[in-house]
Order: C-alpha cells, then structure tokens, then sequence
C-alpha cells in the first residue's frame, strides 16, 4: 500500500512540474517565430523616437495674418500680424455653450406675476355656513378652487440670470472670434463702414420727391443685388456688419433687407451673434476695442522679465 501511495505521489509531482514548463520546451509544442512577436510591435508604423530633444528649439506658431480690406470693393488695404491667443484658439463647444446659455438667461425679463389668495380684492368673510346648506363647503371668494380667486404656486417676479466667471467669458468671445477666423468667415474691414448709395438718390432721397415705398423698394433691390455679388446674401448664410457706432445707410439698409443679414453697434454684440450668421463683417477699431475688452484671462499675476503680460493687438506687416 505504502508503494502505490508514493507511485502516485510522484506521478503527481511530474505532472505538476511538466505544467510549470514553458510551452516553447513542451515537447511536440513548438511555436512558429511569426507568432512569437507581439501584435502591438508587429504592425506598428509609428516611429520610435516621439519625444523632442531639449537641444532642439522649440519655436511655436505666436502669430497668424490679418488681412485688412475696404469696403464694398473688398480690396486689401493692410496685412497685420495677431496673436494667436486672440485670433487662433481652438475650437472649446463646452466653453460657447455656457457663454450663450449665460447670455440667454441674463436677457430673461422675468416679470411674469400673480396674485395669491392673501392679494386677491375683496372681503375674507366665508361665503356660505359650513353645514345646513346642501352644497359642498367653501371658504372666501380668494379660494384658488374658485373662478377669480388667487393662484396656487403662481409664477412670481424673479431674476433668471445665472453666473459666469468673467476669465471663461472672455475666452469664450475670443474662441467665437477664432472659429470665424480659422474657417475664413471673418472679414476685418477698413473704419468707417458704410453701404455706398448713389448720390442721385440721396439727393432725391433728401429733397423729399420720392415716397417712402419708392425709397424702401430701391434701398432694398441695391442691398439685394450688392449682397448677391459678394455672396453675402441669405443663400450664402447671411451676413453680420459689425461698427463702432450706427452708420444710417448700413443700418436703414440691412433693416429693410433684414433676410440678408443684419447690422450691429458694437455694444450690442454678444457671443451668440458672432455665431448665428454665416460671416462677420467688422471694423479694424470694433474688433481692436472687443478683443481689448475680452482679455481678462490673459493677464497674470506673474511677472517674467522681458515677455510682456499681455499679447499686443494687430501689429501692421505691410501698408
């Protein structure tokens, strides 16, 4: 009995020291070299060296080009040179949404009211005895159970505007700003934008010989027909002028031809009107005085000798 129970025991031994094996030595298991090497570093294109060398300059992208036209011929006047923290950052979805959604519950009115059964006119005697009369029992007249009583939870006058820290809402005007840049729909014009009438008719216009419906019907086949041939017109995704202050033909035109687009002061202009339209049009000095204004997040506490705390504005390149 003594031998069967050490045969056995050393039968188990084998086998366990046969499994512990790699299967390269089992015999009659030899792997192939194709299946020796890893998936991931059989078919991997990428190169090996990925990191920069600390010996190597690092010279990122600081500015990107500015074209400066007039207006309506659209003729290049002036190149300038942008930092790249106004003009070129990247696309942030999160950071434009919490812009608008700010912007949109700022504009709520909120004055919706009515009134409760303590502010509802009239006596506040009970209107018939409890018991006795047959019919179901009833308070005063300002029950909200009856037709010109008071509102049970009724909306009040209240404030809808919510909070937005003023570094994120400034990174998100210039992130508008980079989106329009990076897909060509910003147009920075020369100041002084203005729809160029005909002296004729201004002149007609002025004296008072052509009717109002005249006027409105000429100034709106011109705004039609000089928006059709810049292609900033309502098929082309209208268009957006953008002024330091209100200009009366630009404004009275885009008001009769509004399905064109639109005209704005530059107080007026949020987030969301620089990403509604299909383009923007804007002054040199509206878009200098926006992004001056928006650049909160790019000032620092920190003071390093001989960078400046602030990235400057549009510097000219050639005149």
């Amino acid at each position: 009995m003594a031998s069967k129970g050490m045969k056995s025991l050393n039968e188990a031994f084998r086998s366990l020291s046969l499994a512990a094996q790699s299967c390269r030595t089992l015999p009659g298991r030899q792997v192939s070299a194709a299946y020796r090497r890893s998936m991931a570093t059989a078919s991997d294109p990428r190169p090996t060296n990925i990191t920069r060398s600390v010996t190597d300059a690092w010279d990122p992208i600081t500015s990107v080009p500015l074209t400066i036209y007039s207006f309506p011929s659209l003729e290049p006047r002036l190149l300038e040179s942008w930092s790249t923290k106004h003009l070129h950052l990247p696309l942030r979805r999160d950071i434009l949404h919490l812009a608008v959604v700010f912007e949109g519950d700022k504009t709520r009115q909120g004055t919706a009211s009515s009134k409760t059964r303590y502010e509802v006119h009239g006596s506040h005697r009970k209107l018939r005895p409890q018991k006795g009369s047959g019919r179901a029992r009833v308070g005063t007249k300002q029950s909200p159970l009856l037709r010109g009583g008071g509102k049970t939870f009724g909306p009040k006058p209240r404030d809808f505007s919510t909070k937005l820290n003023r570094k994120v809402y400034d990174l998100a005007w210039r992130t508008a700003l980079s989106y329009r840049y990076r897909r060509g729909e910003l147009i920075v014009t020369e100041d002084g934008m203005e729809l160029p009438l005909p002296e004729d008719f201004l002149q007609l216009a002025e004296a008072g010989v052509l009717g109002r419906e005249l006027e409105d019907g000429f100034v709106r086949k011109y705004v039609d027909e000089l928006m059709a041939a810049l292609q900033w017109d309502k098929t082309n995704g209208r268009t957006t002028f953008i002024t330091g202050d209100r200009r009366p033909n630009l404004f009275t035109g885009m008001e009769i031809a509004g399905e064109n687009g639109r005209a704005l002061e530059l107080e007026d202009v949020d987030v969301k009107d620089l990403l509604e339209t299909g383009r923007i049009v804007i002054e040199r000095s509206a878009l200098r005085a926006m992004i001056k204004e928006h650049s909160s997040d790019l000032e620092t506490r920190v003071v390093v000798k001989g960078l400046n705390r602030r990235p400057r504005l549009g510097q000219a390149i050639v005149w």
